[in-house]
């Protein structure tokens, strides 16, 4: 060890401890100043959410870990629902232990790493169970504040992929790009061609044409709405690549504008396809959130379905169909009642909708090991930690 490695050590410390500092509550930060001129103790924080969740603590415990390790303290983390578990309202999921001084400035930084994490998660999990055969890609990128929201969201689908997988299902197989690829067990990003793509080919056969001739390894992945004509599209460019549709190479990709139907399709003709190939479907008492999924404009349960019809009528019965646009959980239910024929789902519509939803709490339940709580949170009160499943 060269003679400036300890005090470069404490500057780095110092610089961590004022960026801290700066980012939590003020009311924590006189906190920690009170308690270390009356004498620091010794606490114990439970951390829960009010809604059911499915625990994704690994962003929070990690960061609590690397602030310990840095500044030399000692901070306890007890999980007790672990990674991809579900969590009912108000259970503690952890319990972190150690010098109230130190712990007092991370709680609000704590908490920011923890609750939107386990809500996301959650609605992964309900997404993937809705339509267990069906692979999801994690689009969430785009409609995040920043690269630290980003990596929740995907840390959060691959938690609650998980969880679904231990049930049977597929579930979210990769993310948007390399960045948070690792949280999917893969190297790279997941996507297709944009529509600015198609824009600049000028059609969609010719977009298609410049992606296969980079990329003659990939399977081939087209987006078929540029220009309003999904189906006519879609087979011009399976006629042009056989093989690669004979061999399941071949996807066409539906994201169609929410102002339009897919080409050929109004409200008449929707009604008509899913009649045609799930009559129950439509025959019960719908909302108009619902109807829209199902035989509304956009990416309807309708438009996939009628997708369908016109690939293997046309003998492309292998060309698989990516769908995208506003799949949230109750999309995915209503594409589950009308059995839709879709193959992959993009989406970021995991992120939580509900932001209040996500706001996690922390209490100290123990001063010195002596069990202390406010009125009314007795409930979590120190209890043992259940075992992994």
């Amino acid at each position: 060890m060269t003679q400036g490695e300890p005090a470069g050590r404490d500057r780095l410390a110092s610089a961590a401890d004022d960026m801290i500092a700066a980012r939590t509550d003020a009311y924590f930060n006189r906190t920690r100043a009170i308690v270390e001129h009356f004498g620091d103790r010794k606490v114990t924080y439970a951390i829960f959410l009010r809604r059911p969740v499915i625990s994704a603590p690994r962003l929070m415990t990690e960061w609590l870990r690397a602030v310990g390790s840095a500044g030399g303290i000692t901070i306890d983390t007890t999980v007790l629902y672990p990674e991809s578990t579900w969590v009912g309202a108000g259970e503690p999921l952890a319990y972190v232990t150690g010098s109230f001084a130190a712990l007092a400035p991370l709680e609000t930084l704590a908490l920011q790493r923890l609750g939107p994490a386990c809500v996301a998660a959650h609605n992964a999990y309900q997404m993937a169970m809705a339509l267990p055969h069906v692979r999801f890609l994690a689009m969430e990128a785009r409609h995040c504040a920043g690269f630290g929201m980003q990596e929740q969201m995907a840390y959060a689908a691959s938690v609650g992929s998980h969880a679904a997988q231990k049930e049977g299902a597929h579930g979210f197989i990769g993310g948007a790009n390399d960045a948070t690829a690792h949280y999917f067990g893969t190297n790279h990003g997941l996507g297709t061609m944009p529509h600015a793509l198609v824009g600049y080919a000028g059609s969609t056969l010719r977009a298609a044409e410049m992606f296969h001739e980079v990329y003659p390894a990939m399977d081939l992945v087209v987006l078929v709405d540029y220009f309003g004509r999904e189906v006519t599209d879609a087979l011009e460019v399976c006629r042009h690549f056989p093989e690669l549709a004979a061999q399941g190479r071949l996807s066409v990709r539906l994201d169609t504008h929410g102002g339009r139907f897919l080409e050929g399709l109004d409200p008449q003709s929707s009604y008509d396809v899913l009649e045609r190939h799930t009559p129950g479907t439509i025959r019960r008492y719908r909302s108009d959130k619902e109807l829209s999924h199902l035989v509304g404009t956009g990416v309807s349960a309708a438009a996939i379905w009628r997708m369908r019809e016109v690939l293997d009528e046309a003998g492309f019965p292998h060309v698989r169909i990516i769908a995208s646009s506003g799949f949230s959980v109750e999309k995915c239910l209503s594409m589950a009642d009308a059995h839709a024929p879709v193959d992959v789902i993009g989406t970021g519509s995991f992120i939580p909708d509900r932001w209040s939803e996500t706001y996690a709490t922390a209490d100290i339940v123990a001063y010195d090991d002596v069990p202390r709580v406010k009125a009314g949170r007795e409930f979590l009160l120190r209890r043992t930690p259940h075992a992994p499943e």
